[in-house]
């Protein structure tokens, strides 16, 4: 990655970031691709975590903003994309806070947890974007695959299991 356009403090690089940087190099997304979705992870867990109270350092604010506000924004795959990803970004806000908007409420389904995974549908995007859509059709099981929270898992975390 580029030190000057994007920002991952070493506390981001856990074993999911390892393993969605894998899974892009085996999509053969190119650098860019690669570099903003990571940073688009980085910021969405953030926030995520700033909105559930968690504690959250620093140096993850720091970056969390510069990714905001000045990295994914220059990054030039997402300068060339920007009119489709803007819109698959809205999208995945909207689903996450309609997901947030249930969970508040104690009331989340099978159906809230598929609206949580609106970063999967990014990841699709920039697929075909990269490889067109009949490559993208061809790989979206193993894409939105990577998805590895279960449905068990998240109705336990709210006490539905």
């Amino acid at each position: 990655m580029n030190a000057l356009s994007s920002w991952l403090p070493a506390a981001s690089e856990d074993a999911m970031t390892d393993s969605l940087r894998q899974h892009f190099s085996s999509l053969m997304l190119p650098p860019a691709a690669q570099e903003w979705l990571l940073m688009l992870w980085q910021v969405i867990q953030t926030f995520d975590d700033y909105a559930d109270g968690d504690s959250v350092d620093r140096a993850r604010l720091d970056a969390t903003i510069w990714n905001t506000l000045v990295a994914l924004p220059q990054n030039p795959f997402y300068a060339q994309h920007a009119g489709a990803l803007s819109a698959a970004l809205s999208t995945a806000i909207l689903k996450w806070q309609a997901s947030d908007t249930v969970e508040r409420a104690k009331q989340p389904s099978p159906k809230s947890f598929l609206w949580r995974a609106g970063y999967y549908d990014i990841v699709l995007l920039v697929v075909q974007l990269v490889h067109g859509p009949a490559a993208a059709m061809s790989v979206a099981h193993k894409v939105l695959d990577v998805y590895d929270e279960s449905l068990d898992e998240y109705m336990k975390e709210f006490g539905n299991a």
